[in-house]
């Protein structure tokens, strides 16, 4: 099967079919090519954190099932900076925020996630921090990221400060060239991959 961002017709596919095309890559991937790349997503992060600084408090998350990074992603984070931040997903609607207190005090939650117990933070909370990297199945070279369609990060992102650095985590070649986009989307400005790290995007 062509890698998604390889096909000639891939902007004229909707969210779903590039949802359905994406999952099933992921699902092909060699075990020892995904623990390599979550070692470089985990290194990426801690240069992120180290670049944002020891007092930032940075908003990241605990990836899940075949998503690009691990644990170590918000491990490495939290060796640098002040605070992490990960989201609480509940009702329809912003995201809630809880402190990384670290792997142990994590509990599982909706859609398969790993969250923080209580106590949580409002959605504004994601207003302090400098630095959010965001989940993602794809996103494209103008910024335009592909969730999982739940609304969740649009509509939390649109809270957070305007001069926050937005790092959507993909696979490399789920950074494609073109994917299609509602008016409420939130872009990126920046992709972090495994073998290409840290790139800028629009």
């Amino acid at each position: 099967m062509d890698s998604p961002g390889r096909t000639p017709s891939a902007p004229a596919l909707t969210k779903s079919q590039w949802r359905e095309r994406v999952l099933a890559a992921r699902r092909t991937l060699d075990p020892d090519v995904r623990a390599a790349e979550d070692r470089a997503v985990a290194a990426a992060a801690h240069d992120l954190g180290t670049t944002a600084g020891a007092s930032a408090t940075v908003c990241a998350y605990v990836p899940v099932g075949r998503e690009p990074g691990s644990i170590e992603m918000v491990e490495s984070l939290s060796l640098v900076v002040g605070r992490v931040l990960l989201p609480v997903a509940g009702a329809p609607g912003p995201l809630q925020w809880a402190p990384y207190r670290g792997r142990d005090a994590l509990v599982r939650a909706s859609f398969g996630l790993l969250e923080p117990a209580r106590p949580h933070l409002p959605p504004e909370a994601v207003a302090e921090a400098a630095l959010v990297l965001v989940p993602a199945l794809a996103v494209d070279r103008r910024g335009v990221r592909l969730g999982r369609g739940a609304g969740f990060y649009d509509r939390s992102l649109a809270l957070a400060d305007p001069g926050a650095r937005l790092i959507a985590v993909v696979r490399d070649d789920e950074l494609v060239d073109q994917l299609p986009e509602d008016p409420h989307d939130i872009r990126m400005g920046e992709a972090l991959t495994p073998a290409r790290g840290v790139q800028l995007l629009r």
